[in-house]
């Protein structure tokens, strides 16, 4: 590897680093302004994205996201759903497929909550062009897909 390609992986990988650093400390700041454990903040935020992006998650799929077990994450979904912030619903022709849902009462506390961040997000977004972003989004796919692979060679 060259000089030159050393020091911007460098530079990208400090960037990175430092958008995760902030984005867990958003999650943990949503999680104290509502009064939840982090990672219960953390699964909140996961179901919320997922069903913006629509594709809601499966109970399965957010354990896989947050790195808990089924049990662990049954007890996390059954507060959520307590305090209204998640609904399970059978959405699927096969009824055994429960998907999870935004509950009532998160909705608007989220926006509220995210809603400087969007903004923000899409006033930048807005200052470049199209295909710039395009390519942004490719070198980030490529990037997940390069750091999955050496995870899964590493399990």
């Amino acid at each position: 590897m060259t000089d030159d390609v050393a020091a911007r992986s460098a530079s990208l990988l400090d960037g990175l680093r430092s958008f995760g650093a902030n984005y867990t400390e958003f999650t943990r700041r949503f999680a104290d302004w509502l009064g939840l454990h982090a990672t219960d903040a953390a699964a909140l935020v996961e179901i919320l994205y997922a069903e913006d992006t629509g594709s809601p998650l499966s109970p399965a799929r957010l354990g896989e996201r947050i790195a808990l077990t089924s049990g662990a994450t049954t007890n996390l979904l059954n507060r959520l759903e307590n305090l209204g912030y998640v609904v399970r619903t059978r959405e699927n022709t096969d009824r055994r497929v429960v998907t999870l849902r935004s509950g009532t009462d998160i909705q608007a506390p989220a926006r509220e909550f995210f809603g400087p961040f969007s903004a923000g997000l899409a006033a930048l977004v807005a200052e470049y062009p199209p295909e710039e972003i395009e390519r942004f989004e490719g070198f980030l796919r490529q990037l997940k897909s390069t750091m999955d692979k050496v995870l899964e060679e590493q399990a």
